[in-house]
């Protein structure tokens, strides 16, 4: 091998200025390693560090009493919606009895005459719609008797418990034919039984379905906003009531019959 003419050749070269500087580069780079070590130890404590005092505050305000939430499993909620829906399921029930439903007595001053002696009431709105449709049934040959319009709790008494009495009618039995007394739609001043004044056998009886009153009832009483209350077949399971009507020509008959339906 050829050399500079100042440089010594490397076997001439001390052997103890040759160990010299890998044993430095040596000890530099253990330096460097533990150097290195430590800051990557201590940059790890401190993340560490930090994520322990985070979790710790958060469980210190969990801990408050104004601002823990408590969490309900989605178990819980459903089995309390259920409990809920079936709870106003159960509310929205009418309370019936034997099929009737529940209605207030209207108020005196509300009502007004539909005969000639006064002993026939409805409440005005109805009364009035009554009275002309009597009259344009008049002038078509058609003779539509009141037989019985608003009733109070005391007349419903009497005449729910007097008839089954002299009938010797079971309670259910005169259930189909008649309200007991608070579950009658008469209480409400808006319902009316009519009748056919030629032909008075069948006054409050399913014949009246055959004659020729009920026959224009049908054809012309939605034009006054009286409807049937009690058809065959009707939902509640009251026996056929063709004499039966009810007024619903304003917002508080409306409310009254099918609101009383749908709670």
């Amino acid at each position: 091998m050829s050399v500079g003419k100042n440089q010594p050749a490397p076997d001439e070269i001390p052997e103890a200025l040759r160990d010299v500087t890998p044993v430095m580069e040596a000890k530099r780079t253990r330096f460097w390693l533990w150097l290195g070590s430590g800051v990557g130890l201590a940059v790890l404590g401190s993340i560490v560090g930090l994520y322990l005092w985070n979790e710790n505050s958060k469980l210190s305000v969990a801990s408050s009493p104004q601002e823990v939430e408590t969490v309900t499993p989605k178990t819980e909620k459903k089995e309390t919606a259920e409990a809920q829906t079936e709870s106003s399921s159960t509310a929205a029930t009418p309370p019936d009895l034997l099929g009737h439903l529940p209605y207030e007595s209207a108020p005196k001053e509300s009502l007004t005459p539909v005969t000639a002696d006064g002993r026939i009431q409805l409440r005005t709105p109805a009364a009035q719609a009554f009275i002309k449709m009597q009259n344009e049934a008049r002038r078509e040959g058609i003779s539509l008797v009141p037989l019985s319009g608003f009733r109070s709790i005391a007349q419903q008494e009497k005449l729910f418990f007097g008839v089954k009495a002299q009938r010797r009618q079971r309670t259910t039995e005169r259930a189909e034919v008649s309200a007991p007394p608070g579950y009658s739609e008469h209480h409400t001043g808006y319902a009316i039984d009519i009748g056919d004044g030629k032909a008075p056998a069948t006054h409050v009886e399913t014949s009246f379905g055959e004659t020729e009153a009920f026959a224009w009832l049908e054809e012309n009483a939605a034009r006054y906003s009286f409807e049937l209350s009690f058809p065959e077949n009707n939902a509640q399971g009251i026996s056929y009531e063709p004499w039966h009507w009810r007024y619903v020509g304003n917002q508080e008959s409306l409310e009254i019959f099918y609101k009383n339906q749908s709670k």
